[in-house]
């Protein structure tokens, strides 16, 4: 009773719109004083003190801070030209280029919002302009945002790193592949379609088509980019700096990206500022309330509950997991996946645990099914990110048939990660 009373009010509060933050604290605190008394509530203190404090998570607001700077220094527009001009030749050219863009845009913010947005106010336009199918072009943006927390760096896996104890270093390394075949089988789906039904992305006219001098041209506003990702990612990988450091550097390469783009202005610095410290706030608040949730689950049997079903059931560890990831799909459909990081892994990690299976593939495992939530109607994140840059005549169910593709493909690469672990083990696997 006292699992299930646990489990349904916080779901229950959740589904009331209350802010998940104060939802995780204040029942934590409710339940903690009616099961255990009033002493119990200096655990929460001390909870979110030490969640607050983990070292891990001071790469947050900087990672942050280098989305937000790159997000207001132009470079968006300029991989957008630069793929314009690369791609528009072939049939879904700019749908595959805005992808593309995407996936370069996830590795240099690790948010899901920035591309999405981003990419909805500059190429949605001129594709339909152009005659491009809107329900593939809608959700092509759609689920290139959601590459964001699964592309280091990733701010919801530097969360993930910090409540299970994981190498945040390892957590990025084990998510590039995933992304990276995501995108692939993004980039696959709008090209064959287009190969069957040449009017959902028509080519370019011969009149706007690029001379190869143009587009070598063009190369140097990716170039630059793309040696920041590189700096970070392999500074991470090959042990330089931690993610910490590594953010730090990130931050600064943006500013200095900014200042080669004439973007470095004290009005973009304020934006910059701003965005980081509202996100920062919003994501230290959730981190603090899945502290106290945790202590909760912990304190009063819950997640051994919940570890002994699953452990009991004649499934064993694959049934179990397989179990635990559809929970989180379906979590995913209604609730925010920082709040699922938050909600779940207090529980599963138990039982991870018990059946003894590496606990580094299992968190990769889970932070791609609750990253199907960006997507997953009817309340995905960045369905509602893409109403609001959208024309008012694009209704969420437009989005909705748009994104639905998007989703299986998604789907196809979890279940292939679960059937092939070296997919998200392999990278990590070389810095150990």
């Amino acid at each position: 009773m006292t699992t299930v009373l646990i489990i349904g009010l916080l779901l229950l509060l959740l589904m009331t719109g209350m802010p998940v933050a104060f939802a995780l604290v204040g029942l934590s605190a409710l339940l903690l004083l009616i099961f255990q008394g009033p002493t119990s509530l200096f655990m929460l203190v001390s909870a979110a003190l030490s969640q607050a404090r983990t070292e891990v998570f001071l790469a947050i607001p900087l990672f942050v801070l280098m989305a937000a700077v790159l997000q207001f220094s132009g470079v968006a527009t300029s991989l957008y030209t630069t793929m314009r001009l690369w791609t528009g030749r072939m049939g879904g050219g700019l749908c595959i280029g805005t992808i593309l863009i995407s996936t370069l845009m996830a590795a240099m913010t690790g948010i899901g919002a920035t591309a999405t947005v981003t990419m909805g106010m500059i190429a949605l336009p001129e594709m339909f302009k152009r005659g491009y199918n809107k329900h593939m072009v809608v959700g092509a943006i759609t689920a290139g945002g959601a590459l964001g927390p699964l592309i280091p760096p990733s701010n919801l896996l530097i969360i993930v790193g910090g409540y299970a104890s994981l190498s945040v270093g390892k957590l990025f390394m084990g998510g590039v592949l995933p992304g990276l075949l995501c995108a692939l089988l993004y980039c696959l789906y709008v090209w064959i379609r287009c190969k069957r039904n040449p009017q959902d992305g028509p080519p370019l006219p011969d009149e706007e088509l690029a001379t190869t001098t143009e587009k070598i041209k063009a190369l140097p506003s990716v170039i630059l980019p793309i040696l920041l990702i590189a700096m970070v990612l392999g500074g991470i990988y090959g042990g330089v700096f931690t993610a910490t450091e590594a953010a730090g550097f990130g931050a600064i390469g943006a500013i200095i990206i900014a200042g080669i783009n004439r973007q470095l202005k004290f009005a973009n610095l304020f934006e910059s500022f701003k965005v980081s410290f509202k996100v920062t706030g919003m994501i230290m608040w959730l981190v603090i309330g899945g502290g106290c949730y945790s202590t909760l689950v912990t304190t009063t049997g819950t997640a051994g509950m919940v570890t002994d079903f699953l452990t009991t059931l004649p499934f064993g560890a694959m049934g179990a997991i397989a179990i635990m990831l559809v929970i989180v799909l379906i979590l995913g459909m209604f609730i925010d996946p920082v709040a699922i990081t938050m909600i779940c892994i207090p529980v599963f990690l138990p039982v991870i645990n018990a059946f003894n299976v590496d606990v580094l593939w299992f968190m990769l495992l889970f932070s791609l099914s609750t990253i199907i939530g960006y997507i997953t109607p009817p309340f995905g994140l960045n369905i509602f990110y893409m109403k609001g840059v959208a024309p008012k005549d694009v209704s969420l169910g437009t989005i909705y048939r748009g994104v639905t593709p998007f989703v299986f493909l998604q789907i196809i690469v979890l279940v292939l990660c679960l059937v092939f672990p070296p997919i998200l083990t392999w990278l990590p696997s070389f810095m150990d």
